[in-house]
């Protein structure tokens, strides 16, 4: 087999190394690394699992992949056979997973540990390189100015190489998972805000932004943080009835600085790299969100403290509109998903 991401020649974590996962956080751990060795996207594994007759939605991977629980078996068998294992593989896969289940099940008469959220319908097929959720007046037609900017990405933001293997602490002075987290982002100057989709005030840009709302407004969509290198994570954006989106940088047109979420989620694209630092004393949980291929830092449109305030990158000035707090939260319930999407 050619060698794939992550530097590793053959299937990570096979036969003996399987042998060595005992609970179902190092199961899915080991599952995250065999994500990265397949050099795949979620919306690529879900196309190769759709030509391997299975149902595989790209949100499905991503959540299940972002918890501590022990998937469930079809997920197993569809998610490593859509890497691009063998049989035999994939058998291993299932037996180290059922090895688990009966151990959990031994230790614990609860059954928590062998529970996956229903997968939702596969969604539609959509077009590369598109915005993750248009708003109604690009759906119905009002074309242009918008999409024009968002097609306007080079191709040059893409990087060849392929990503190194995850520190045990993705980030520096933040407790998360190898795995990646879920996690609400605050401006520390107002930490009753949460970063958010929102809109461009200005009008010239009409597709969702990031911007900050009240956390108790911005439920949906949820946070995830991809680990893809020391200190680099991707922003996830996932909601339920619209799939999975990545904080993307806009680098020209109308919406030039401001930061879109896209549906052509990539590891190796750069403009949807972030750079999280320490900022400030370091014995304070406060960071700096620095785009990976501009290095210029996230921060408040105008130093704006107002609801709807967006967020853009800019000059890394040390300005206290350039200070987040990152609270990880836990892994959504998918019954608290349908509900919140069915809203």
């Amino acid at each position: 087999m050619d060698q794939k991401g992550a530097g590793f020649a053959e299937p990570p974590e096979a036969a003996a190394q399987l042998q060595q996962v005992r609970t179902p956080a190092e199961f899915t751990a080991a599952l995250r690394t065999l994500r990265l060795w397949s050099g795949l996207t979620y919306r690529q594994l879900e196309s190769k699992a759709t030509a391997n007759a299975d149902t595989l939605p790209a949100s499905t991977i991503a959540t299940t992949l972002g918890r501590v629980t022990l998937p469930r078996e079809p997920f197993v068998e569809a998610f490593t056979r859509a890497c691009g294992l063998g049989d035999e593989d994939v058998r291993q896969w299932l037996d180290a997973r059922r090895r688990i289940a009966t151990a959990a099940e031994t230790a614990s008469t609860g059954d928590e540990a062998d529970a996956e959220p229903a997968a939702p319908p596969p969604p539609a097929a959509a077009p590369a390189r598109t915005p993750w959720r248009r708003r109604a007046a690009c759906l119905l037609g009002a074309v242009a100015i918008g999409v024009a900017g968002t097609l306007g990405v080079s191709s040059l933001d893409h990087d060849s190489s392929t990503p190194a293997a995850l520190p045990a602490t993705p980030v520096t002075g933040l407790r998360m998972l190898a795995v990646g987290s879920w996690a609400r982002i605050h401006p520390a100057r107002t930490p009753k805000m949460c970063l958010t989709e929102g809109k461009d005030r200005t009008g010239r840009y009409e597709t969702a932004v990031a911007a900050q709302h009240p956390c108790t407004k911005a439920v949906l969509p949820q946070v995830f943080l991809e680990p893809l290198g020391s200190n680099l994570v991707q922003i996830q954006w996932h909601h339920p009835k619209y799939g999975i989106g990545c904080l993307t940088v806009l680098r020209k047109g109308p919406g030039r600085n401001l930061l879109e979420p896209r549906d052509d989620c990539a590891d190796d694209n750069r403009t949807q790299q972030f750079r999280i630092e320490r900022f400030g004393p370091p014995d304070t949980a406060h960071f700096r969100i620095r785009s990976a291929i501009t290095s210029r830092c996230l921060s408040l449109r105008d130093q704006d403290t107002e609801d709807g305030a967006e967020i853009v990158q800019g000059r890394c000035s040390g300005a206290a509109d350039q200070d987040f707090l990152i609270e990880l939260t836990p892994p959504p319930q998918a019954g608290a998903e349908r509900a919140l999407s069915s809203r």
